[in-house]
């Protein structure tokens, strides 16, 4: 028996029965030999790590536009933050914690340059419009490369799916996928909140009573709070849930992040030049799409003009963007030789 064979003898042993096993697992869209030491989530897990997508990530806004302060959170930061919850969970439940860790850090891999304002603009720019979940779901099965040039990452359909459904109205299939969902939502409310405490946005007087009163008055009570409550509310394992009381204390907290953070703020101020600085660009590139990377560009018969250029805009970290747009909207000093 090979290594992977083993450690599929144990998650059948020691997960729920609920659990998404990886042997059970529904394949890949093009059918591989399995590996001798991994499962098929783990080496879905490697190859996201492993991704380009994945390292740009360190460079993307979470709610500071081109955060220049060392302690901010940036979408990578958030990523590892949505996994180390996530499987927090996921253990204490018996479910497979490979699954889970391979949804969370895929799961923000398609968002844009300057956070959800990137997102808006590019909403408002494409015709069929542009979700992030749909854009990470975009990554990972056409515009990341592996074995040496083959298009996508070949991911397992319970990963996709996890990626897919972790925003939006239809949840995933799996219990994995749906402790992502919620926990993605635990880690940005509580880190946002400490963000914008640090940037002096707001106070800790402000943030709701309520809230405070039932999770706790600092980030990692609060934190702490949320988790223990999802582990205790999901018990049973037919569905993962937040108590009622906890989530009328979560749903508080963000509708107060929406009204005082990221709508209005000091935070947000520059969300009308995030807006036609991508616009500029998106126009540029459809004017002149041999700026594009040709694995873009071979893309344009498939998907169209505006997709294609929105993949390659979506993909770009907050700095390389102004980089690009310093070079291509600027115009540049001029001297007679």
């Amino acid at each position: 028996m090979n290594c992977r064979e083993e450690y599929q003898k144990k998650e059948k042993q020691m997960l729920s029965p609920q659990a998404a096993i990886s042997s059970a697992s529904r394949g890949r869209a093009y059918p591989e030999k399995e590996c001798d030491i991994r499962t098929p989530y783990q080496r879905d897990r490697d190859r996201i790590l492993h991704s380009k997508a994945f390292r740009r990530l360190k460079h993307k806004t979470q709610v500071f536009i081109a955060p220049e302060h060392d302690h901010y959170r940036t979408r990578l930061t958030h990523t590892l933050e949505v996994s180390q919850i996530s499987r927090t969970i996921a253990r204490a439940l018996s479910l497979n914690e490979d699954l889970v860790e391979a949804i969370a850090l895929a799961h923000d891999l398609g968002h844009t340059p300057f956070g959800h304002a990137g997102e808006g603009a590019l909403d408002r720019l494409v015709e069929g419009g542009f979700k992030h979940n749909q854009q990470s779901l975009r990554v990972v099965e056409e515009l990341e490369f592996r074995n040496g040039g083959k298009r996508g990452l070949n991911l397992t359909l319970e990963v996709k799916d996890g990626i897919a459904g972790h925003t939006g109205t239809t949840p995933p299939i799996t219990l994995e996928g749906k402790i992502v969902r919620i926990a993605d939502r635990i880690a940005y409310i509580n880190h946002d909140i400490d963000d914008a405490l640090r940037a002096g946005i707001i106070t800790r007087e402000v943030l709701p009573a309520y809230s405070l009163e039932i999770l706790g008055n600092d980030h990692s009570r609060r934190i702490d709070s949320m988790v223990r409550d999802m582990i205790t509310a999901s018990w049973d394992r037919e569905e993962i849930r937040q108590s009622p009381t906890v989530e009328k204390a979560t749903n508080l907290l963000r509708d107060f992040l929406f009204q005082e953070v990221y709508i209005g703020s000091a935070a947000k101020k520059e969300e009308t030049k995030v807006f036609n600085f991508i616009a500029s660009l998106f126009q540029f590139y459809q004017e002149n799409m041999d700026r594009l990377p040709t694995e873009y560009r071979e893309l344009e018969g498939f998907h169209g003009k505006q997709r294609i250029v929105a993949d390659y805009i979506a993909g770009m970290s907050d700095r390389y963007a102004l980089i690009q747009g310093q070079n291509l909207l600027l115009p540049r000093p001029w001297f007679p030789s």
